[in-house]
């Protein structure tokens, strides 16, 4: 076992930390801007149900890890120089994260993922290292996270409130309650089925590097439980830390709601999260579930939305890849030159 080999698991480890620090906090962001959570009932529920997540959806469908491991080539053989560059886009992963977590905006460490080892991989391997047929399905979850989040929101907000009009209010507000707990409680669960299994994805391909672990039909890899556990165990840690500032943003800032809103938005985005894990596309948390909000946001007037905190969230979006693709490409030429 190398040094190379040592730090590269430290590294995933601690994007595993800050995924849970910046992206899970997300999925109970609503519950906890409706009341339907304290903060702290809400940060316990996200890491609970994040493990669950990892353990029961992997043991199901393994398609997101595969995607992501697949994605880029290190080589084909376990080698020295795949393994720092592995490195080094996971550095570079961890310094975007946060840099995002410190001003409060809850970028994707999906993309910040996707972009960090695709930027080390062109460093190693140029353009043939991009493996664009799994590099494309990325694409295709942004933008079905994107329409089917916001559509998602928007729709089931507008049949809440024709179906549900005539309701006592108190009733209604009771109901709405109790849904939201169970449907953040879910968006948790699926936010553990797709995060965790990328990061995993890339702690397999670390081992695979170093000679631990070997790729079966299809260059799939079989998730020991041991991995599942400490990667769920890492996300959980990470959510207790530093989660407060990511549920403010995106729960509070963004959009005042009411509680069948909160509870429309974990719907829509916990339905679009089920269809990404079941079909392998990896999407992003944050970006399914905030546009998920802004849908409902819309659907009662779109002055409802903090376009300005919504403008800050999709620029950083849109600098994510070309940003942190950068440091994981400029970090791995200099480890490379260095080790």
């Amino acid at each position: 076992m190398n040094v190379a080999f040592i730090i590269s698991i430290v590294l995933v480890l601690a994007v595993v930390f800050v995924n849970g620090w910046t992206d899970a906090p997300n999925a109970i962001g609503s519950a906890v801007a409706t009341k339907v959570f304290r903060p702290s009932t809400g940060i316990l529920v996200a890491v609970v149900f994040n493990f669950l997540g990892v353990l029961l959806m992997t043991s199901i469908s393994t398609q997101v890890a595969d995607t992501i491991s697949n994605m880029v080539d290190f080589g084909s053989q376990p080698g020295k120089d795949a393994l720092v560059v592995l490195t080094a886009g996971m550095f570079a992963i961890v310094v975007w994260a946060v840099a995002a977590w410190y001003f409060g905006i809850p970028t994707s460490e999906s993309h910040a993922l996707i972009a960090g080892i695709t930027g080390a991989a062109l460093a190693l391997g140029g353009l043939s290292a991009v493996n664009m047929a799994e590099w494309s399905k990325v694409l295709i979850g942004l933008v079905e996270s994107s329409i089917l989040g916001f559509a998602g929101g928007f729709l089931i907000a507008r049949l809440i409130e024709t179906f549900m009009r005539r309701v006592n209010r108190k009733k209604a507000e009771s109901f709405f309650s109790k849904g939201q707990a169970g449907a953040a409680a879910g968006m948790a669960f699926l936010h553990g089925a797709q995060d965790g299994q990328k990061f995993m994805g890339v702690f397999m391909v670390a081992m695979f590097l170093n000679g631990m672990a070997k790729r079966g039909a299809g260059g799939s890899f079989e998730i020991p439980i041991w991995v599942m556990v400490l990667c769920s165990l890492t996300m959980g840690a990470g959510t207790m830390i530093g989660g407060w500032r990511i549920i403010k943003k995106v729960g509070m800032d963004m959009v005042k709601m009411q509680t069948y809103q909160g509870f429309a938005s974990d719907v829509a985005a916990g339905a679009c999260l089920l269809l990404a894990s079941l079909t392998g596309l990896p999407v992003s948390t944050t970006h399914t579930k905030t546009t998920a909000i802004m849908g409902v946001g819309t659907s009662r007037r779109a002055s409802s939305v903090n376009w300005g905190i919504a403008r800050d969230m999709v620029y950083a979006w849109v600098l994510t890849f070309p940003g942190c693709g950068l440091i994981g490409f400029l970090m791995a030429k200099l480890f490379l030159a260095i080790f």
